[in-house]
């Protein structure tokens, strides 16, 4: 089914699908290892791919460029 689908819009799924998942995705585990042993260059290095993952990212998981937040992990932020 993939094959059907013109290059653009295998491109925008991508950028739109696979793009936040991929940063969510290294986020959680970023944050897991942080969390269990400290800041280390891999907690870093995973937190700077997400950021950077988080700017390229478009459609409806995407970060909201014109508000300036980012809508997925706002949740998050008010939980104590």
């Amino acid at each position: 089914m993939w094959v059907f689908l013109s290059r653009r819009i295998r491109i925008w799924l991508l950028f739109a699908v696979g793009v936040p998942l991929l940063s969510w995705l290294l986020g959680a585990l970023g944050a897991t290892i942080e969390r269990r042993r400290g800041p280390s260059t891999v907690t870093r290095f995973l937190t700077a791919v997400r950021r950077w993952l988080d700017r390229r990212a478009r459609g409806p998981w995407g970060r909201d460029r014109r508000a300036g937040t980012d809508h997925r992990y706002r949740a998050s932020m008010h939980t104590t």
